[in-house]
């Protein structure tokens, strides 16, 4: 059995977690060897209104317990985003060694994306999550002033660098991917980049059989609108990673069907799965919200956890969803919240139906 913390958060967060939830019950009811019990926490905006905080003072050893977590989103106009952000999520990545964000992107049958091509789009995005620019080293002096000066560090180390670039390599090879591409930008960003390229290439020399190639951070985001099909892991520092992350979710349909991954790999911590889409104040309570990204969240979360035949089935049904027209505003339909949400519950459930009945005849 697992236990999951669940942290619904603000906004479209919530509805969108609804559906994700109603799902991995249906699935618990559909598969007697699937035993997962989840608690649901309040910290969100509206939780720091009430109590100056965004989440307890014990907040992360209370998490600690927990095999994982599913996060919906975070963020209201009434707090500002560095409170939000500093003071729920990064605590929870840094302090359970969450050095790892993993990003699917994967070109669904259906969507009318963007970038329009006939060649297959199916990479992931590897961004090392704890280090780099969002290291929140610096300061302020003279604030206010005409002499006001800002200092931003960027920190990487050896150790961390590695790391990543170990985990990129070893998930390339147990999915068949044959490549992997670090994204730098060493010619102008002289100490870090260079020890990011020293590192990376280091850990390369250990994986022959998949071919390696450095790119300049400019030249890679035109790549991936000139040439997306090409990639196949796809390594980058922090805050390289968060915006190719968000190019690549836009050139295969945009944020709402965009899961995301924040992996402590060792197991030491419990890692978090969320949807990058945010928590989307505009159209929250609206019932339009697209709850796919949140559910394609659980399936990683699912797959994490050694469970791959739910997790294959709720991607094998977004999919299919996706084909039958059942989907939101932001993809072209008409549909609500929970009438995708249940479309796709649906298909899971007859999926793994089918898949008993197949492995009982066997």
């Amino acid at each position: 059995m697992h236990n999951i913390a669940v942290i619904p958060g603000d906004g479209i967060g919530r509805e969108v977690m609804e559906e994700a939830l109603c799902l991995l019950e249906e699935i618990c009811k559909t598969n007697s060897l699937l035993t997962i019990e989840w608690e649901i926490f309040s910290w969100s905006s509206e939780y720091y209104l009430q109590h100056g905080e965004m989440m307890p003072k014990n907040g992360l050893d209370t998490l600690k317990k927990y095999d994982a977590i599913l996060f919906g989103a975070i963020g209201d106009p009434r707090v500002a985003d560095e409170v939000s952000i500093w003071d729920l999520i990064m605590p929870i990545r840094k302090g359970f060694e969450q050095y790892i964000n993993f990003r699917p992107i994967k070109q669904l049958a259906g969507i009318n994306a963007p970038l329009q091509i006939d060649k297959d789009i199916d990479f992931v995005i590897i961004r090392e999550n704890a280090e780099g620019e969002y290291s929140n080293m610096g300061g302020n002096l003279y604030q206010g002033t005409s002499q006001e000066m800002a200092v931003q560090n960027t920190v990487m180390t050896r150790e961390g660098v590695k790391k990543a670039s170990a985990f990129a390599f070893k998930y390339a090879r147990s999915k068949n991917y044959k490549k992997v591409t670090s994204a730098t930008k060493s010619n102008a960003i002289l100490h870090t980049m260079k020890l990011w390229d020293r590192e990376v290439a280091s850990v390369s020399s250990n994986y022959e059989d998949i071919h390696f190639e450095s790119v300049y951070i400019d030249a890679l985001t035109a790549y991936f609108v000139q040439r997306p099909e090409e990639f196949g892991v796809v390594l980058a520092s922090n805050l390289f990673g968060d915006i190719l992350s968000d190019l690549g979710s836009s050139i295969v349909g945009g944020l709402g069907v965009s899961p995301s991954a924040n992996i402590n790999p060792e197991g030491n911590y419990p890692s978090m799965f969320e949807p990058v889409h945010g928590s989307a104040p505009d159209i929250a309570g609206q019932g339009i919200a697209n709850p796919i990204a949140q559910v394609w969240s659980l399936a990683l979360l699912l797959e994490h956890l050694g469970y791959e035949q739910p997790a294959d089935a709720i991607l094998q049904s977004i999919q299919h969803v996706i084909q039958e027209g059942i989907v939101t505003p932001d993809l072209g339909g008409t549909c609500t919240t929970k009438q995708v949400g249940k479309a796709i519950r649906d298909q899971v459930k007859s999926n793994l139906l089918g898949a008993e009945k197949y492995e009982s005849s066997r």
